[in-house]
């Protein structure tokens, strides 16, 4: 266990609360480029754009926000003041890790259009679209209301 001042685990608290922001927001936009993009011809104009912005959006906003809130979450797990006995935590750490496989998920689909090989439809993505949303919600009231 670590000892962080109080300074130094509010800092770590904004730095993680940043990445979430940042990582949900990928969450929630890349299954809508989906949607659009597979109703369009494989190797189209159009096609070919939507592989440009997918892979910019993992690779550059999604990745690194989602390393950056394990590790800011990480330190706040490994702080002193960490109460492990509250049953909450684990719940929410069963969540993230299912945010970390929806995350894989997605890449996964995205290399699938870059190889246009995508067999899913634009309804698959719309519910898949509505996974991270649930899973956030779920974090965000045990987080928040801490109900046991």
């Amino acid at each position: 266990m670590i000892d962080f001042s109080n300074d130094t685990y509010l800092w770590l608290k904004a730095g993680h609360i940043i990445s979430v922001i940042a990582w949900m927001a990928g969450l929630l936009y890349l299954p809508r480029l989906f949607v659009y993009h597979s109703e369009l011809k494989a190797g189209s104009e159009a096609s070919e754009l939507f592989k440009i912005m997918e892979r910019r959006l993992l690779r550059a906003i999604m990745n690194p926000a989602m390393f950056a809130s394990l590790i800011f979450g990480g330190l706040l797990l490994a702080d002193s003041s960490t109460d492990w006995s509250a049953r909450w935590l684990p719940a929410k750490l069963v969540c993230v890790g299912a945010l970390m496989v929806t995350h894989m998920k997605m890449a996964a689909w995205r290399r699938s259009f870059d190889n246009d090989a995508n067999t899913k439809t634009q309804k698959y993505f719309r519910f898949a679209n509505e996974v991270p949303t649930l899973l956030m919600v779920i974090i965000v009231f045990l987080v928040v209301l801490k109900p046991w």
